[in-house]
């Protein structure tokens, strides 16, 4: 007998005929992904969930007894009750890699506009403000041989690094909980305690995932250690940043600016402060937001619950549901 499988989101159609392949499927025909109350009525008796940002947890594995496999399009897990689902025996499955150069992509766009105020100064431009050669009050900030620290030195934290590195001349130091040897050889990068890191750095990302340790490492004292020239950059998830100290850090000039991808609340609300700052670059969570990255994202995805559900290792295993 062949298992179900919901797909909880709109997928395309190449990753759908290859789930179909090995199991019946239901699906979400909807806007967007689909609501909790309606995802909780129809589980049912699905073996496999193919979803993004759901939380699993206690009440959802309630809706669905004989669920066994959950399969992130997504490379964070943080939605995973990992407690729960390690007690109910279900597989978690996520999407490492494959986005590592898109987002990378994306932190390098982040720094070079805010740097060089770009949003600003369009914004600028279309206003009609331009009548001339521009004063220095609107002038920006070189990227090229300025010092980048990277909080978070996975595989888009090596990426960033191999973009600043060579492709911007720049110095780059990593903060890791453990050391990354063969990226020090391969790229030069220098490991520095999150101290020295924020103390040293002309620009600061953050590439941390979301787990009980990283939430709000960036609040007041961070901010304060920063150079007040410095450039924070956020590309990994909102709850990582308790905002408050950072609106705070960006009002009071502690720091020089931010470019943002992620924030604490989801999509950010019109009367946040951060959207009313000229020094902030805004951006719609869009790191893996490429046509191509996402349908390899999706079809990994597909790849990881049909590989679980044959009852075979699947190639990105959560390492803490193993």
């Amino acid at each position: 007998m062949r298992p179900k499988v919901f797909i909880g989101k709109k997928v395309p159609q190449e990753v759908e005929d290859y789930i179909a392949q090995y199991c019946d499927i239901e699906k979400w025909t909807g806007p967007g992904i689909i609501p909790r109350n309606e995802l909780l009525k129809v589980l049912g008796d699905s073996e496999g969930l193919l979803i993004n940002r759901e939380l699993i947890n206690q009440e959802l594995l309630d809706s669905a007894p004989k669920l066994r496999v959950v399969s992130n399009i997504s490379v964070g897990y943080n939605n995973f009750n990992l407690e729960t689902m390690r007690a109910r025996g279900i597989i978690g499955t996520n999407t490492p890699s494959v986005l590592d150069d898109t987002v990378a992509d994306l932190v390098l766009g982040l720094i070079l506009t805010t740097a060089r105020r770009i949003s600003e100064l369009d914004r600028y431009v279309r206003a009609g403000y331009w009548q001339g050669i521009i004063g220095d009050e609107l002038f920006g900030t070189d990227v090229h041989h300025t010092t980048l620290g990277i909080i978070g030195m996975g595989g888009i934290g090596e990426c960033i690094a191999e973009r600043a590195k060579f492709g911007f001349k720049m110095r780059v130091l990593y903060c890791n909980r453990n050391p990354r040897v063969e990226a020090e050889k391969r790229l030069g990068v220098e490991r520095r305690s999150m101290e020295e890191l924020l103390q040293e750095s002309d620009f600061v990302v953050l590439m941390t995932p979301l787990t009980p340790q990283t939430l709000n490492i960036m609040s007041d004292r961070e901010f304060s250690l920063m150079k007040r020239s410095a450039i924070f950059i956020n590309a990994s998830r909102g709850e990582t940043v308790d905002e408050s100290a950072l609106i705070k850090a960006l009002a009071e000039g502690k720091i020089s600016g931010a470019g943002l991808d992620v924030y604490a609340k989801e999509p950010i609300e019109a009367h946040n402060p951060l959207l009313r700052m000229e020094n902030v670059t805004s951006i719609p969570h869009i790191g893996s937001a490429t046509t191509k990255t996402r349908f390899d994202m999706a079809m990994l995805a597909a790849q990881n619950l049909v590989q679980a559900l044959m009852g075979n290792e699947p190639p990105n295993l959560v390492q803490e549901l193993r």
